[in-house]
């Protein structure tokens, strides 16, 4: 399969779940969600964003997400009274639009969603993007 159709396939799979709350938390597992099911494929990520963006450091991209990228935030959250750096994450859909899980499935501008608060009381930080080919190396 083609990584242009992997990335249709993909983006379609995301739209489709615009407003859903299931994912509220779990912006990871929805872009990776997003991949897989709309593909039929397996990839081995990290156990949260920000481990997913270290994994994937050695080809993080600054500027405007591409379409079809995975697009992370360094981000705090809270989880039962505790802080953790899990970091944020979403797929980007060409001219700066970025489809993420935050409350609910939505879609912002790349960097607005540096404005968002998080459960920590935080507001992310743009870290970067990584192409899909470099997220498919992790394909088994």
């Amino acid at each position: 399969m083609n990584e242009s159709l992997l990335t249709e396939n993909m983006i379609d799979w995301a739209q489709k779940r615009l407003g859903d709350t299931t994912y509220a938390g779990w912006c990871l597992s929805f872009i990776e969600d997003a991949l897989e099911k709309s593909n039929n494929i397996e990839i081995f990520g990290g156990d949260c964003a920000k481990k997913s963006a270290r994994m994937y450091a050695d080809s993080i991209k600054k500027g405007v997400p591409e379409r079809g990228s995975f697009v992370f935030y360094d981000c705090l959250c809270k989880s039962a009274g505790k802080l953790f750096d899990w970091g944020h994450c979403g797929i980007g859909l060409g001219d700066g639009k970025v489809i993420h899980a935050w409350d609910t499935v939505r879609t912002d501008d790349y960097l607005a969603i540096e404005t968002m608060l998080s459960s920590a009381g935080t507001h992310p930080k743009y870290m970067g993007f990584v192409p899909l080919c470099r997220v498919l190396s992790q394909k088994s």
